[in-house]
């Protein structure tokens, strides 16, 4: 299945004209994201820590030249460069392309082993559910899949110790909870919602004043996350009634779900949300 850019439009539209602007393309993916901005007449650095995107990066170098930058990373090696942006763009959770790769392990719908690491490196899925304690995993389960029952499957879990796709999908019950519970491993594998926290964090101090922050969004835990920050970003500082109070740093960017002829072409669109906000100063 082709990989399509969920809400890119929409993006585009928020950002307005980035034409030699420097942007932050925190998911690269494959780089539709990127090349929206690159053809939109901006300079680009785009973060992934998936090695199977390598060659796209290097068509993409080819292509644009020292316009594009490719730091193959966490998004949260953002901390790490000594340089602001006037755009930072997280286009969040998994790709097609990771999903439809079956040896990956992100799929319950081939038998593979049961890997799930976005970066190939470090410890799989089968490893957490190995190393973890029962009532570790149900708190995963719980806390990442709303997994109903979770105390009873993770001490199945720790019984049987699944090492494949299909052994893990046999043991849950409840055939409801079956993408919930890839889900919630997935992302206790890949530290996914630590990972959004730790490159919110510094956003602030990369973006230039006057530059926007966008996140597409694609479950509740997410979401819920940029949004709490975004609130926090754009709430006034101080106490209104004080002669030292300020405004708040940043102001909200009208928040975005898909049209339903988005949504029709494109079924990963359908739990979308686009949020955003501009640095006041």
């Amino acid at each position: 299945m082709k990989h399509i850019p969920v809400l890119l439009d929409a993006v585009l539209k928020a950002l307005g004209d980035i034409r030699g602007r420097r942007v932050v393309d925190c998911t690269f993916g494959a780089g539709g994201y990127s090349r929206a901005f690159l053809d939109a007449g901006a300079d680009v650095v785009a973060f992934d820590r998936d090695p199977n995107v390598i060659a796209d990066t290097k068509k993409m170098i080819s292509e644009y030249g020292n316009r594009f930058r490719f730091i193959p990373e966490t998004f949260s090696h953002l901390s790490d460069l000594d340089e602001s942006f006037d755009a930072i763009i997280f286009d969040l959770g998994i790709s097609s392309m990771q999903i439809d790769i079956a040896e990956r392990g992100f799929s319950f719908r081939a038998d593979a082993p049961l890997d799930m690491r976005m970066s190939e490196s470090g410890k799989s899925a089968a490893d957490l559910i190995a190393e973890k304690s029962a009532d570790e995993l149900a708190h995963i389960l719980r806390e990442y899949g709303d997994v109903k029952k979770a105390t009873v499957l993770a001490r199945a879990l720790k019984e049987k110790l699944p090492k494949t796709t299909f052994e893990l999908r046999d043991l849950i019950f409840n055939p409801h909870d079956i993408a919930p519970v890839f889900q919630a491993l997935r992302i206790a594998v890949n530290d996914e919602m630590g990972e959004l926290e730790r490159a919110l964090a510094v956003v602030p101090e990369k973006l230039n004043t006057g530059g926007k922050c966008i996140c597409v969004t694609f479950h509740s835990l997410e979401d819920r996350i940029v949004k709490n920050t975004f609130r926090d970003w754009t709430t006034p500082l101080g106490d209104p009634r004080l002669p030292n109070n300020r405004p708040a740093p940043f102001e909200l960017i009208r928040a975005v779900t898909p049209s339903d002829e988005e949504t029709e072409s494109n079924p990963r669109a359908r739990s979308a949300h686009m949020r955003g906000v501009v640095k006041s100063y």
